[in-house]
């Protein structure tokens, strides 16, 4: 299983600029962020703590949704 970081790779630097993107480029430039998690734990807390933007967790919340969806076998 690729980790959540991996995924919203895609994500980033889209033309537009929606919560997907927001997110995306924010983890690719948050040093700390666990990039090689794939754990909902683990990352949901990182950003209880370190929240970028106000929708962050509710995006959050929708694309790990669709990254579970898709790193089913």
């Amino acid at each position: 299983m690729k980790s959540f970081y991996h995924f919203m790779m895609r994500y980033r630097g889209n033309k537009q600029l929606d919560d997907a993107r927001k997110l995306a480029d924010w983890m690719f430039y948050e040093h700390d962020f666990p990039k090689h998690s794939a754990d909902y734990d683990d990352i949901s807390r990182y950003l209880e703590w370190h929240t970028p933007f106000p929708e962050a967790i509710s995006a959050f919340d929708r694309l790990w949704d669709s990254y579970i969806e898709e790193e089913k076998p």
